[in-house]
């Protein structure tokens, strides 16, 4: 799942990143007009988490940039398949797309992933949110799985902290799962420190997993600090297992049974400040989806 960036020494990794900040490129706190483009209201500010456009990013990364930007967005969440470039040389490519960014994902597992070498590139980058996407799938099973993702999201979120960054933990559907009379959520927020283990909540999700998301916004308050969008068709069941099935019930924003002038108005409340659209699956060309939800958006502006 995740991209490789070149091979190069620690020394060079940094001295690269130290040159591009240099330049003025770092992208933390992008504000004014492109910020109000992408949906600024009341301090919310609306992106695109990058891997919608997963399969162009493939073998055209600065046009899937681009077909974000074209949509109607300014800010993307960035994701490990955008990580091939040192950070300077992907700022570069932001830039020029006209995008920012204040938030990428970093996996588990992987080249990057952990509190090493994924803090650094995030230091590179000028991120101020590192998001763990997801659980490996044998530590779904167990509840001693979850506790083994507690103290390693500790450890990176300490690590984080001292790097100036967030740590954010984004769930699915399979942490609500019953196991043993409990379940992984609740391991996960009883043994992570929550001044180091913030969340992304993505509310599509909270629902799938048969939650409801706004009494989870009001719950995690203290954690919450970044959701993502997608909408959900009516009828479509419970599941706590993430697959074809169950993102084939996504659709665009304001076509499913998912109350967002609420669960907005309720983020913007709680001090939320970045949400990402990120419908895993389209039924229409992911351009014409993105502009479609950026459209409903817009329309709760007014």
């Amino acid at each position: 799942m995740s991209g490789k960036i070149p091979k190069t020494t620690r020394r060079s990794f940094l001295e690269l990143s130290a040159k591009a900040a240099a330049a003025g490129c770092i992208l933390r706190g992008h504000s004014g007009p492109a910020q109000q483009r992408a949906g600024k209201r009341d301090g919310m500010v609306y992106g695109v988490q990058m891997f919608m456009v997963r399969h162009q990013a493939e073998t055209d990364l600065a046009g899937a940039f681009r077909a974000i930007h074209d949509a109607g967005f300014d800010q993307v969440e960035l994701y490990p398949i955008a990580y091939k470039h040192p950070p300077a040389t992907l700022r570069r490519i932001l830039a020029d797309a006209g995008l920012a960014s204040v938030s990428g994902h970093f996996d588990y597992t992987g080249p990057l992933s952990g509190s090493d070498m994924s803090v650094e590139y995030a230091q590179g980058l000028g991120l101020q949110y590192l998001v763990c996407p997801m659980l490996p799938e044998d530590q779904k099973l167990s509840l001693d799985g979850f506790r083994k993702a507690a103290a390693y999201f500790n450890q990176w979120g300490e690590d984080c902290r001292k790097a100036g960054i967030q740590f954010v933990f984004h769930n699915h559907c399979y942490e609500f799962k019953p196991i043993d009379g409990s379940n992984g959520w609740t391991v996960l927020m009883k043994e992570t420190d929550p001044k180091l283990v913030k969340l992304e909540l993505d509310l599509f999700w909270l629902v799938t997993g048969g939650q409801n998301p706004a009494e989870m916004l009001k719950m995690h308050a203290d954690r919450a600090v970044l959701v993502h969008l997608k909408d959900r068709v009516a009828d479509a069941p419970t599941s706590f297992i993430v697959n074809d099935a169950a993102t084939s019930y996504c659709t665009e924003l304001g076509k499913g049974t998912i109350p967002w002038p609420a669960l907005l108005e309720q983020a913007r409340r709680q001090g939320i400040h970045y949400a990402y659209l990120d419908q895993d699956e389209t039924r229409i060309p992911v351009e014409q989806s993105m502009k479609e939800s950026r459209a409903y958006l817009r329309s709760l502006a007014t």
